[in-house]
């Protein structure tokens, strides 16, 4: 891999920081737009915003899922290993986190981990890129985080995705959480929330 031409954080322990807090933000109020501003030059089709959102959360005791158009990539999986020491698994069901190149790409949920009821958090999140934040189909989301109903506009999302949410949610406190990055920006849906496409 070209070092010189992928490199990672200019500050590692601020820029992480900063994304882990964009991320975490994300996360706690769910469908709100948290900026996350990066110049990482990422290898394609890592996007720098999915590099970003990898380098900050990912480490030697969190296993990533790379999708097929990621994992063909040779200097995608060295790009992540080199900057963040964490093991790329084969099985989506073994990942803490997972890459997801294109939401057409994204594999049903019940293929990644749910965590297990003692032990909820070892499940994986999704980091799945969108073409623009406030954009594209209107999402009604509620649940913790969320004062009433917020709307978040996203996409694309898979056809069945809002079915799929739901079942996600019934699965609570096991479950997948999701984060969609955008160029510049990221939002989340944690398994707490329901989601409803707005007609």
């Amino acid at each position: 891999m070209n070092i010189a031409a992928h490199k990672g954080f200019a500050d590692p322990v601020i820029e992480s920081q900063r994304v882990f807090r964009a991320v975490m933000n994300a996360l706690a109020r769910p469908g709100s737009v948290q900026s996350l501003q990066t110049n990482l030059a990422a290898p394609f089709p890592l996007t720098p915003t999915l590099a970003a959102v990898a380098l900050a959360l990912a480490d030697q005791d969190a296993p990533v899922w790379l999708d097929q158009p990621l994992r063909e990539t040779k200097a995608v999986a060295e790009f992540l290993r080199f900057h963040t020491g964490a093991p790329i698994v084969d099985n989506p069901s073994e990942s803490a986190f997972a890459l997801v190149s294109a939401a057409d790409r994204l594999p049903p949920l019940d293929q990644f981990a749910f965590g297990t009821p003692a032990f909820p958090d070892r499940s994986t999140t999704i980091v799945l890129p969108v073409g623009a934040l406030g954009q594209g189909a209107a999402w009604i989301l509620s649940g913790p985080g969320i004062a009433g109903e917020t709307e978040l506009r996203a996409g694309p999302l898979p056809d069945d995705f809002a079915e799929q949410w739901t079942e996600n949610n019934a699965l609570f406190p096991r479950g997948v959480d999701l984060i969609l990055a955008a160029p510049g920006s990221v939002a989340a849906l944690s398994r707490t929330t329901k989601i409803v496409r707005r007609a």
